[in-house]
């Protein structure tokens, strides 16, 4: 049996897991943390040779190319990214793997300065993909699996000073694929840093720092070589008196030297180490901070670039923590293994809480039978998976950033579970665990679901044990004893998620409930182009890669450029830390943070009338304590008309993530309305009517407008249409309509009952004149082919001299139609390629009836690029809601909710996969929609929440267009 398929034999060589830190001479250098200015660290990579082979046993490496380190062979051609969601790319049968298993050899040399005599040396992979050799100047040095997981060689024997060999051969596939099988792409090779270190030939093998909210600070080191006489200093810099403590919202840190010296007091070397003082602990039902009760605002992240693949640069880390502060993100769980290290060296200082997570998942088996086979319930596997826990905790647990370790995800429960926490809690018993596939509690601290409908989450945040038991048929006890999380909720696929309001006033109305995590952070699209040039997104299947699980890669709050999408806006307004109630004249300020009060936020105030501000100031803060409220007057004069209080906090000075004056929370309360407008009023010149048996035209000086009888539409305007408004109740499907995984697949019921496929049938039309009001009465039946079921509807256009067009729609359905319906309203298009809209209402991004809160009232201007988001597969996009009225090339639209406006048919939007399918034509589809259906998330979760679905029952609604 090959190693690499031998689940006994988890790496040879490999040294024991270890803190991850960097050896320096001396206290200067160790006080700056860059480790390229220690002289016993060198950076390997760069470009290497390379040479690819189908299989293992082709792997002669005869012919070379060049190869950057880290990287992911298949971003460079070598074989093709292949992405599944849970099933296994090759024929499940553990621990063998394919004979077809692509194999990477590397070759690289490296030079052993005359400085680095006598002392040990070591070579460190951060990552490697996924079991590996390796070969230096000809003699094996090691074997290690864990792909997500560093793997260290002492290599001083096998090294001679001046210029050495190095070769690493990386299987694609190894047993340890078994314990990989995380929703992602498979991509391999060496993506993560490699180097070398040089030691001290009595050198700290390990240090272990422990730093609770006492600040009493405990620090334990191993030493290796000789050790009589050397002793360990441990110095804690810039705190003269009582620590800080650190938390999320005030990452605050002290700088920690641990110095090793030699029986005569000379230094060996330092290891500086970055602390932060607090403490984690469950007590009761609540998951405690420094003693307090917080809630985690979090995301779940994998490591993936759009152009790099999950070889992820230091400055896309970054980005990513600078974009999830801004969008007030307090929480990552590193879905579903440990990141690269230096990732928590930011979390630590950015100030994030880090649900740390093994390196383990085994999710293709639950489409066996029982999970027949499955590594985490057979003892055959238990070294194997006791080891991913062993070198995750052995690496991470000096981090103040992580608060909690995971089990791993999606792998059932099993005997290796057991011995996984034991394990933990023998490294780290001062860190609680989480494993979501503990349903019975046998080694969970605290509850954890995935994609609950938000009344189980009140059930569990609510109700006594036995209620919960009785209503959630679950399997175990101690339920309601414990803190709950939601790991993941809320999928973030396309055009959602929807609901996430309905989640957090549940989170925050219950203290047994500690928080959520979104799932999740980045669509995983890898960036393309077409022929001609035009950049698109794959996905599953675009490379040709069978089985494969479609766009279910792009499920994240920020497109794979990491452009924040429409669900990222959404989100940071529904867990913004300050939330403002208007009451009367005053005005209730909310501090939604744990541990800081609101004095790094300044509260700037306008007053908007017909979209101009009117008035404006800026308030002093209040004093809030977390957790408190208070209440403040803000004087004004009283306003008239369409108007409206802004209230904006931004941040007061720079932080490390944003710039003074960024906008971390708002409120916006309506002061007055200036009313809507009703029946036009019978003005202007007399109409001419023409009446034929298939056409109606009207003409006055203000006025050239005909109807078509026949087809009961409008088929001219002044000019201003290319064709008229009629009722449509189809959109084009969004990845939460079609429900991958869902349990409520509303595309699937729309479908089957051919709402696609609606057609128009004209039963009569009957046309009255006055003056200057002509009325036009259609009644139609809008059904589709093979059913017996639609909608009995009747338009009344009622044309006025002035030229204004008053539709009332009214339809009732009849026939057994779905539950629920994608839409009801009007669809017209403009003659042109682009326009520019205005309109008032909320805006001025997307928003629908359960992802609307972003979006703040307004009088807003956009281009139709700017009413559209570009989701990777293209879907229902782009409304806008809650509107009094839009504006279009020479006419004013009131009386509808929502409107959207497009270069494409909703038939385009539908059928295409990618966004270079959507060819721009040479008209404008405009929907003017009276309702829509909610979003939900049901692409991985559940729908609409109740009163967000749309049912087919009967409607009435009036749209008045009147030329501008």
């Amino acid at each position: 049996m090959h190693n690499w398929e031998n689940p006994a034999i988890i790496g040879r060589g490999r040294l024991a897991g270890r803190a991850h830190f960097f050896p320096y001479p001396t206290e200067k250098l160790a006080r700056q943390f860059d480790r390229s200015a220690s002289p016993w660290f060198k950076l390997l990579n760069g470009t290497w040779q390379f040479s690819y082979a189908p299989t293992p046993a082709e792997a002669n490496a005869t012919q070379w190319n060049e190869l950057p380190v880290p990287s992911c062979w298949q971003m460079h051609g070598y074989g093709k990214p292949h992405y599944t969601n849970v099933q296994y790319p090759f024929p499940v049968d553990p621990p063998r793997v394919p004979t077809e298993n692509p194999t990477g050899t590397y070759s690289r040399e490296f030079g052993i300065d005359a400085e680095w005599t006598g002392k040990r040396i070591f070579l460190r992979f951060e990552g490697v993909d996924s079991a590996f050799y390796v070969w230096v100047n000809g003699r094996e040095a090691g074997f290690s699996k864990g792909s997500r997981l560093p793997a260290e060689f002492d290599i001083t024997d096998y090294v001679r000073p001046g210029t050495n060999s190095l070769v690493v051969r990386v299987y694609q596939w190894s047993d340890g694929t078994y314990l990989e099988d995380q929703d992602m792409w498979w991509l391999s090779g060496i993506f993560r840093d490699v180097y070398l270190l040089a030691r001290p030939t009595t050198y700290i093998a390990d240090l272990r720092i422990h730093a609770p909210a006492t600040g009493k600070l405990e620090v334990e080191t191993t030493l290796d070589g000789p050790t009589h006489g050397f002793k360990v200093e441990t110095i804690l810099l810039d705190c003269p008196g009582q620590p800080r403590l650190w938390s999320a919202e005030d990452p605050q840190l002290y700088t920690v030297l641990v110095t090793l010296k030699d029986p005569l007091g000379h230094i060996v070397e330092v290891i500086p180490q970055r602390v932060g003082f607090r403490t984690v602990e469950i007590k009761g039902d609540k998951f405690l901070i420094n003693g307090v009760a917080v809630k985690l605002k979090g995301v779940n992240r994998h490591e993936m670039h759009t152009d790099l693949g999950r070889a992820v640069p230091l400055e896309a880390m970054h980005e990513d923590l600078r974009l999830m502060k801004q969008h007030n993100i307090n929480a990552i769980r590193t879905s579903h293994y440990p990141n690269d290290p230096r990732f928590y060296d930011l979390c630590d200082q950015y100030g994030f809480y880090v649900i740390d997570e093994c390196d383990l998942e085994t999710h293709g088996f639950c489409l066996l039978k029982d999970w027949v086979g499955n590594p985490t319930e057979d003892p055959q596997w238990e070294a194997a998976c006791v080891d991913r826990m062993e070198r995750m905790i052995a690496r991470d647990r000096n981090h103040p950033c992580i608060v909690m370790w995971s089990l791993g995800n999606e792998s059932n429960f099993g005997c290796n579970h057991l011995a996984m926490a034991a394990r933990a809690r023998q490294l780290d018993p001062s860190r609680p665990l989480h494993y979501e596939g503990d349903y019975s509690l046998k080694t969970a601290d605290v509850y954890s679901r995935m994609y609950p409908p938000v009344q189980d989450v009140i059930t569990i945040g609510r109700d006594t044990e036995e209620e919960i038991l009785a209503k959630l048929k679950l399997p175990g006890t101690g339920y309601a004893g414990k803190p709950f999380v939601l790991c993941e909720y809320a999928h973030a696929m396309g055009n959602g998620p929807g609901g996430l309001t309905e989640y957090w006033d549940a989170i925050y109305q219950y203290d047994r409930l500690m928080g959520a995590f979104v799932w999740e952070w980045c669509d995983h699209g890898i960036r393309q182009r077409t022929a001609d040039g035009r950049e698109y997104f794959a996905y599953g299947g675009d490379f040709g890669d069978e089985p494969n699980d479609g766009n279910f890669v792009c499920d994240g709050l920020v497109f794979p450029d990491r452009r924040p999408s429409p669900g990222l806006l959404e989100l940071k307004k529904v867990i913004e830390p300050v939330k403002v109630e208007k009451i009367g004249s005053r005005c209730r300020i909310h501090n939604r943070y744990d541990f800081i009060n609101l004095d790094h936020l300044e509260l700037n105030w306008n007053i908007t009338v017909d979209g101009q501000i009117t008035q404006a100031g800026t308030g002093a803060m209040p004093v809030v304590p977390p957790h408190e409220s208070r209440e403040f007057e803000l004087l004004y004069d009283p306003p008239a008309g369409n108007a409206f209080l802004n209230l904006s906090f931004t941040l007061a000075g720079d932080t490390l993530w944003a710039r003074r004056g960024h906008e971390v929370a708002w409120a916006q309360f309506e002061l007055s309305t200036a009313g809507g407008s009703g029946v036009p009023a019978a003005t202007g010149p007399v109409i001419k009517l023409t009446d034929s048996p298939t056409t109606v035209e009207l003409s006055n000086s203000f006025l050239a407008f005909s109807f078509d009888k026949v087809r009961a539409v409008i088929t001219n305007w002044n000019s201003l249409l290319h064709t008229g408004p009629r009722l449509n109740f189809w959109r084009a499907t969004t990845d939460n309509d079609r429900a991958s995984w869902g349990v409520d697949q509303d595309a699937t019921r729309w479908r089957k009952a051919g709402l696609q496929w609606l057609q128009h049938r004209t039963d009569r039309v009957e046309v009255e004149h006055t003056g200057n009001v002509v009325t036009i009465k259609a009644r139609v039946r809008i059904a589709p082919p093979v059913f017996n079921h639609g909608f009995h509807c009747e338009y009344t256009y009622t044309i006025t001299g002035n030229g204004a067009v008053h539709i009332e729609v009214h339809g009732v359905p009849y026939g057994e139609l779905p539950a629920t319906i994608p839409r009801i309203g009007l669809q017209l298009t403009l003659p042109g390629t682009d326009a520019t809209v205005r309109w008032f209402g909320r805006g001025p991004g997307e928003g629908y009836r359960d992802t609307k809160q972003a979006q703040r009232f307004g009088w807003w201007t956009a281009t139709l690029d700017e009413l559209y988001t570009p989701y990777i597969f293209p879907q229902e996009n782009g409304n806008r809601t809650d509107v009094r009225w839009v504006e279009f090339p020479g006419f004013r639209v009131t009386g509808v909710e929502n409107f959207s406006a497009h270069r494409f048919t909703t038939m385009d939007l539908e059928k295409a996969r990618h966004t270079t399918d959507l060819v721009p034509l040479d008209f404008i589809t405009v929907n003017l929609d009276h309702a829509h259906h909610g979003i939900g998330s049901a692409s991985c979760g559940p729908g609409p929440w109740e009163q967000h679905r749309l049912k087919p029952t009967e409607f009435r609604f009036t749209v008045r267009l009147q030329p501008v």
